[in-house]
């Protein structure tokens, strides 16, 4: 079968780093075709090229699309043909309503003014096509993420698309809107969309994908049917090396207890009296990981933040004990003097100043040990950073390079850089593996591993239970904001933590 796109001898060098180097892609018509490869390894560079982002000229190869040769100059270009991509940070307009994101740019008008009658009518037939019971009128702002990532497609739809690319799609999708969003693009592919999803979720990948296109450094490495590989083969392909253990070895060493909340009480700053953190009480000890499971809404992230300086909440009571004594956390700076440090959940909201280089970033947090009389010694902060890029393996030319050019396991190591400078007693990471690749989740782990062996008490807040049953040493599982149990790791399955995740007893 002809493919609907080739992409042949893909090459696209910025200064100093070859990103892609004679890349082939080969799409068939109506199929659903996933790109898989470590972060760094070129595919959002590529589709990039594709969809006119990075302009013809700007590198070396060539596109066709339907049988011809395409020269896109821009994305309106490539939209032209029919080829539209969904980007991983949503482009919409949280102050315009959901009609005037589908249509911007490509507004219904007559005599030279907005048709609004005729707008919002075809918005409403776009918004059931995707499946989203919305008023068109509704501001974006009020729509969660998952029901964000479907007005996008709607946007997509409107533009007559036949080839849409949808890069990490489901990355900040719960269960039940990543199942939604993937029906929706079986239900495409129906309709004869020919759908490029980019995704690190393999589980997703192999359910939904027909063809796999793998990169690593920048190169083709193979192209597979879905349907005749295993998620060790697709790894395999993206790392270079076999990874039969998804987790590095460890013998725990845990010693004393070193922190502990007791009836931890926390309620909403934004509804009144609405309870987000009911008496939730937990244990830290110097070595040990520990683990804190809970679906979405179920508490967590709202327990780390009101727990470090009383970042979110209102009407915060319990007890915060440390070394066997109480201590107030009124800030955020008191918690760091504390020795308690917070990995956010958002690395690229709350974690690092993107438009920043790495040396700032990862001295953020720790200015006053890098200063003297009020003056950061600049030699001493370089030294430092240097120090942390080659310890943490993070992937840049210099300290000096901009933290928001660099892949989303590399940021993760720059923010991780950040708060172990603090030297912290007690590290709190929401979510640490969030948005990054096999490989790097490894690397992430095998430094979450050193820390616990240095005496560090962690703890580990994620979505996926298999990382918390193959990290921790203890699980605590967290429901509409109680602590219904604590389990140990000999004892931990994704059925007894799923159950207890979902009952609101204690």
């Amino acid at each position: 079968m002809t493919p609907i796109l080739a992409m042949r001898g893909i090459t696209k060098t910025f200064p100093g780093v070859k990103a892609l180097q004679d890349v082939n892609l080969a799409v068939r018509s109506g199929e659903i075709h996933a790109i898989c490869g470590e972060n760094g390894a070129g595919k959002s560079t590529l589709m990039k090229v594709l969809s006119g982002v990075y302009p013809h000229g700007s590198y070396d190869g060539e596109i066709t699309f339907e049988d011809e040769r395409c020269r896109f100059s821009s994305v309106r270009d490539s939209e032209r043909r029919g080829i539209v991509i969904i980007h991983q940070e949503l482009a919409l307009c949280p102050q315009l309503s959901i009609a005037e994101n589908i249509f911007l740019g490509n507004e219904l008008a007559r005599g030279g003014l907005i048709d609004w009658n005729r707008t919002n009518h075809a918005a409403g037939e776009l918004l059931r096509r995707v499946g989203l019971d919305e008023n068109p009128v509704t501001p974006v702002s009020e729509l969660g993420v998952g029901k964000q990532q479907l007005v996008e497609i709607a946007k997509a739809l409107s533009k007559k698309v036949r080839l849409l690319i949808l890069d990490e799609p489901t990355a900040a999708l719960n269960d039940t809107d990543s199942a939604h969003l993937l029906d929706l693009l079986r239900g495409l592919r129906e309709e004869g969309v020919t759908c490029v999803i980019i995704s690190h979720k393999l589980g997703e990948v192999r359910a939904i994908a027909d063809s796999i296109t793998i990169l690593r450094d920048g190169r083709t490495i193979e192209t597979l049917q879905a349907a005749e590989v295993t998620e060790d083969r697709i790894i395999s392909g993206m790392v270079g090396r076999d990874l039969s253990q998804r987790f590095p070895p460890r013998t725990p060493s845990v010693g004393e207890e070193v922190f502990r909340i007791e009836d931890w009480t926390v309620h909403s700053p934004v509804h009144s009296g609405r309870l987000v953190v009911d008496r939730a009480s937990l244990s830290l000890r110097r070595g040990e990981i520990v683990g804190l499971a809970g679906l979405m809404g179920a508490g967590r992230t709202e327990l780390a933040m009101s727990v470090f300086g009383r970042s979110y909440g209102k009407d915060i009571s319990g007890r915060i004990v440390k070394d066997g004594r109480e201590i107030h956390l009124r800030s955020v700076q008191d918690a760091i003097s504390q020795g308690i440090a917070y990995v956010t959940e958002d690395r690229k909201r709350y974690g690092l100043n993107l438009i920043e280089d790495i040396k700032r970033n990862v001295s953020a947090a720790w200015l006053g040990g890098l200063s003297r009389h009020g003056w950061v010694r600049e030699h001493e902060e370089h030294r430092v950073a240097e120090e942390f890029r080659a310890r943490m393996g993070i992937k840049a030319p210099s300290v000096r390079s901009v933290t928001g050019k660099l892949s989303g396991g590399n940021q993760q190591k720059v923010v991780l850089s950040k708060w172990i400078l603090t030297d912290p007693d007690v590290l709190i990471l929401d979510e640490p593996t969030r948005g990054i690749d096999v490989g790097a989740k490894f690397e992430i782990y095998s430094i979450i591993n050193q820390l616990a062996d240095d005496g560090k008490a962690v703890l580990v807040i994620s979505s996926e239970l298999p990382e918390l049953l193959g990290l921790c040493d203890r699980i605590y599982a967290l429901s509409r904001g109680r602590i219904t149990g604590e389990v140990d790791r000999a004892d931990a399955t994704q059925e007894r933590l799923m159950q207890l995740m979902t009952t609101d007893r204690e």
